[in-house]
Order: C-alpha cells, then structure tokens, then sequence
C-alpha cells in the first residue's frame, strides 16, 4: 500500500513563491510507486486549497484561476484525526471527508511554516511530519534565539546587539551608542525571524544604521545587528539526520552580485523568470576549501543541527573572516530553499533518496514520541485529600 503524503506550501510568508519552486522540485522527485500525494496550496491569506492543477507550476502565474480549479480543504485540531476535510459539504450530503493522510510534508519557508507554528498545529493532531519539530524551528528561525544557543555551547558567532521595534523608539540614541561600542561599524542590519536575505541591509555610519533598522522593522518586531566581516566569504553546509545520528554534505560557495549575498542573486540568478528556486544560486560545490576548513564547517553544521534538536534536512549558513582566519555559523534554515537535494546530489545522495530519508526521520520521531509520557491515568480529583489549595469554585 503506497504511503499518502500531505505536501504543504506556499503560506502567509514573504518567501511564499520560493516554497512553491521548493514544493514542486519536491513533488517530482517523489518515488510515485511509493507514495500518493496530495498537494495542499496554503495562499497568502491563510486559505487551505488542494488539487491536481497544483502539481502544474504556469498555473501559479494566475492564482485566481488555479483557485477556482482547486477545492479548499481543512483539518480539525484532534489528536489522531489525520483526515483532510472539505470546506464545502456536498450538495446531498455524504461524506465531507476528502481523504485521508499518513504523513504531511511541509514545504514552508520563513514565517508561519518555518517557524514552528505549523509544527504545532501538526504535534496537536499529532501526525507524522518531516523536519524540525516546533521547538528547533522557532529557534532555528529566530537568529536572537540562535545565537543565544549556540554561544551557550560554544560554537562561534559573530558579536551582536538586538532590540525591539519599541526600544528604538524609546531608546534609538543609546541603542546606537550601544552598538557603537560593542561592534562599531560596519554593520549588518537583519530582522530577527525572516530567511532569504529579505530585509537584510548593511550600514557603515549612524545615518545608514537608523535607515537599515527602519527597513528591517517592517518586517519584524526584534532586530539584530552585526558586526559586518569585510574580508568574507560565504560557505553553506546541509545536515540531514536528527539529534541522535546527522551527516553533513559537501560544502557550496554561494557567489553574490553586491556586499550581500540578496533574494535576487539566491532564487533568480537563473533569470527573472527562474523556476529553480535556490538550485538556481551561481554556486562553487564543492567549495574550494582546505581540507581542514571544509571538515572544520561541516563539524560546526553538524553541531549546530544536533544543540538545536533539529530533524531532517536542514542547512547551515557560515561565514569565514579571512583576514582573522575565523569562522562563524551565520543562520541556520530548518527547511532550506529546494530542500538542498543539489548539495545532497554532490555528496552522492540522489533527491528520491533524500525524500525516502526525510519519510523514515518523521516516523522514526513518531515512533519515539509515542513511548514519552503527556499525562497520568489518575484523575487528581478523586483523590481523598482533595486538591491542595481547592475549595468550591
């Protein structure tokens, strides 16, 4: 009996394009012997659709018209009900169930989807799912928590400040000394909670830090500034696995258009019209490193993915101050553009395989999870003592 697979994309997201490129590299890479899919198009308002038109990717030049080809589904938050339910009952009644699901595969970069809260959706009804669980995501997605976590385990980041969207607007002139003081400029400006590069901007003296920190408030509410390594290169690593057993692939240098490595050189260096999503990034794979930097980066990114209790595929962006000789982990995307099968590809993973891999890592969890204790057979009210501290309400 073949396996069925939810495959969730799109979503309320400023990366929602990118996980509909990622989603479809995804879907024709599935081993269709094995598994029966069905795709679940999550729009920019929030809205749940599925059908076969999705699987078709000029469809998405006109929503609009591929909605109206599509259903609109929706699951219940029920522990144990896997089903996926039609919005629109039938005109004569019968069954509103649509069909029913074995696994989901989530395929959502940056908010709403990479950062945990899908996860937790999934963890209430508790169905098997690929990649990180809801906690490593928020963390992974969150670059204060990251960076938080990482220094208390002792893997190297570069020195940072961060702060509110209200502190600035209480406190910009000691917020700026501060920065000054703890890493002088150049800068790098980020949001806290976004991926690909949106957002981002670097600044080299007051007047452009204010204009940075406004530009990255309009997409989150915490901020982080960095000091800005001018002697850098950019090295990215994948680690595929979960907090008991990873691997790490080949390294990639990403190469860039400007000082930042931008959404534009990452998702459409192939042409404003790219369909490859993050496989179209002009890259060196594998990187030209030493040998000892290379193992030294993929330690680091195996590390990482392990402090962070991450699951599946996931991939850790470093830097390298060639002037110091140091190395930084940068971030770390729990579900990367094009799920990095082109890094998997040149460490001698074929894409079927590293689907059938992340398959095995959800059930493997679920497995696992089924033997924890949630709660206690006793009823606390039955108790003789009573409850302490009880009374009548």
């Amino acid at each position: 009996m073949k396996t069925k697979v939810g495959i969730f994309f799109g979503g309320r997201s400023v990366e929602h394009e990118i996980a509909i490129l990622s989603a479809l590299q995804a879907i024709n890479a599935f081993d269709k012997d094995k598994y029966t899919l069905i795709p679940v198009y999550i729009t920019k308002k929030g809205r749940w659709y599925t059908g076969e038109a999705l699987f078709d990717i000029d469809r998405y030049k006109d929503t609009d018209l591929l909605l109206q080809q599509c259903e609109e589904v929706y699951m219940r938050p029920v522990y144990k009900d896997f089903n996926l339910y039609r919005k629109k009952k039938k005109i004569f009644g019968g069954e509103n169930i649509l069909t029913s699901l074995d696994v989901i595969f989530p395929v959502l970069h940056g908010t709403n989807g990479e950062d945990g809260t899908f996860q937790g959706l999934l963890e209430l009804i508790g169905i098997p799912y690929t990649g990180c669980n809801t906690v490593s995501s928020a963390n992974g997605m969150d670059k204060i928590y990251m960076k938080m976590i990482l220094q208390e385990s002792r893997i190297p980041v570069i020195d940072y400040v961060w702060f509110t969207g209200k502190e600035w607007f209480a406190n910009k002139e000691q917020l700026i000394k501060k920065i000054e003081d703890k890493t002088g400029y150049p800068l790098i400006i980020k949001p806290a909670n976004l991926g690909s590069s949106v957002g981002i901007s670097a600044a080299g003296d007051k007047d452009s830090l204010i204009r940075a920190v406004e530009m990255a408030e309009k997409f989150s509410s915490r901020i982080i500034v960095e000091k800005r390594i001018v002697s850098i290169r950019e090295i990215n690593c994948s680690v595929l696995g979960d907090y008991a057993e990873n691997k790490a692939s080949v390294c990639e240098e990403p190469l860039k258009s400007g000082e930042i490595l931008s959404y534009e050189d990452k998702y459409m260096s192939g042409g404003k019209s790219s369909s490859k999503g993050m496989q179209s990034t002009k890259r060196h794979i594998p990187a030209d490193l030493p040998a000892n930097i290379s193992e030294k980066i993929q330690y680091y990114a195996s590390e990482t993915f392990r402090v962070l209790s991450c699951n599946g595929v996931a991939r850790i962006d470093f830097i390298i101050d060639e002037s110091a000789g140091a190395i930084y982990v940068n971030e770390i995307n729990t579900i990367p553009g094009s799920l990095s099968f082109y890094l998997w590809e040149a460490t001698g993973l074929p894409f079927e395989k590293l689907i059938d891999t992340l398959i095995k890592l959800a059930l493997k969890r679920e497995r696992e999870t089924a033997l924890t204790t949630f709660s206690y057979d006793r009823n606390i009210f039955n108790l003789n003592k009573g409850v302490k501290g009880g009374g009548k309400l």
